[in-house]
């Protein structure tokens, strides 16, 4: 168990590598010596509106990192003209699948090489890539004026987000992050609900989560397998330092050690279950009570840690003090267009993986959860605890969210 105290959040983080800006080459040396700056985040200020190449046009649209969540991002910008695809691995069945789906997109490894050679031709990108590139890669297209939708987590480090917010801001471009409970009737409902009252002032909050669903908790395995042809391993290490590829465990594993899904588990190239899904399970909560910095942290692992790999699980406490909020007035007049509300401190409680357990998936047996005397009314409601979900006891009742997104929500009064 270790303990971190946060008195004023600052904005130097001396272990970070200095940033540069130009990339004047496409090797490894140039990439690690110019890449290292942050990702799109949600811009302050007033940006300015996206518009296709012509008036009344469709956007072009670059996607990059077309596996995994990057096939139903791309996807999802159908309707617009998708001119360019770019991923690292044309072994993969989403590139077969997606350069097939979108034959006129011209089609890139190398995102720095597709931004430099087709960015006049570019209005806006999706980033999909694994989590230590979204800084890189959104950074890049940023300031060369490109709207941004970037994947969660936004970035791997605080100052990657900060640095990028001021990007967005400076450079007025539209950007977002993919969270998908953010734009929910259920969750906006929920929010509305905990500011308006329903169940007093909230002084305690607990959140939990099936993940990780991938391992952690492993040392980086020896040895070296050759990597295969239609994998550029050096552009997906990216700023990461050189490590040997490695391939499958054993014979019949689904996944790689690395790629394409378990990097998620490495501190290299993930962000563990946290950075993973605490940007869905958290933002419910994180909206409604206007949490800001914490001012104390306290996490303690479940299992060995080592430097390699996130922990198994993890029990984190986050405790936040007294803040004002606002909310708008239903009926804003042109003075007035914001209800001052004011929370009392509160503490938030975040529970991922749980006990060994080799034969299950991620490697653990789901047991970390609340404590149950805090739960038995959603067995009551449930029959059981769900694998997700999210907790907000008040003075006169509670608020619970069985999903990852706070899309449905249960209130019980006192």
């Amino acid at each position: 168990m270790y303990s971190v105290r946060v008195s004023k959040p600052t904005e130097k983080f001396p272990s970070l590598r200095t940033p540069e800006t130009a990339v004047p080459r496409v090797d490894r040396r140039n990439f690690i010596k110019t890449s290292s700056l942050a990702a799109g985040a949600l811009a302050f200020g007033v940006p300015a509106l996206v518009r296709g190449q012509n008036l009344n046009s469709k956007l072009n649209i670059a996607c990059i990192g077309i596996g995994g969540k990057g096939r139903s991002d791309t996807d999802a910008c159908a309707g617009e003209n998708i001119v360019a695809l770019c991923d690292v691995d044309t072994g993969s069945a989403a590139y077969e699948t997606q350069t097939r789906k979108y034959p006129s997109a011209k089609f890139y490894k190398d995102f720095r090489q597709m931004l430099d050679q087709m960015g006049n031709q570019i209005d806006a990108v999706t980033v999909s890539t694994p989590d230590h590139m979204h800084a890189i890669v959104a950074s890049m297209a940023m300031k060369k004026n490109k709207a941004v939708f970037c994947q969660k987590p936004l970035t791997q480090t605080i100052y990657e987000a900060r640095y990028l917010r001021e990007l967005a801001h400076d450079r007025k471009l539209v950007t977002q992050m993919g969270n998908q409970g953010s734009a929910t009737d259920g969750l906006r409902r929920a929010v509305e609900t905990i500011q308006d009252g329903l169940i007093g002032q909230v002084h305690e909050v607990h959140v939990w989560t099936n993940r990780p669903v991938w391992p952690q908790g492993m040392e980086r395995p020896d040895g070296e397998d050759p990597v295969p042809a239609t994998l550029d391993w050096d552009t997906w290490i990216g700023p990461a330092t050189m490590r040997p590829y490695k391939d499958r465990r054993k014979p019949n594993d689904r996944e790689g050690i690395y790629a394409p899904f378990n990097w998620r588990g490495w501190q290299d190239f993930g962000t563990g279950a946290l950075g993973d899904m605490a940007c869905h399970t958290v933002n419910m909560p994180f909206r409604a009570l206007d949490l800001d910095y914490p001012t104390e942290i306290e996490a303690m692992p479940l299992g060995q840690m080592n430097k390699e790999s996130y922990p198994l699980g993890s029990k984190i406490r986050f405790d936040f003090p007294k803040r004002d909020g606002r909310i708008p007035l239903e009926h804003p007049h042109l003075f007035h267009h914001y209800k001052k509300i004011e929370h009392d401190a509160v503490t938030l409680w975040w529970y991922d993986g749980g006990q060994p357990d080799p034969g299950a998936r991620g490697g653990h047996d789901l047991t970390n959860k609340p404590p149950v005397e805090l739960t038995a009314d959603i067995v009551a409601l449930q029959g059981k605890v769900p694998d997700s979900g999210c907790l907000l006891i008040g003075d006169g009742g509670t608020v619970f969210s069985p999903d990852d997104y706070g899309t449905n929500f249960f209130v019980r009064r006192k």
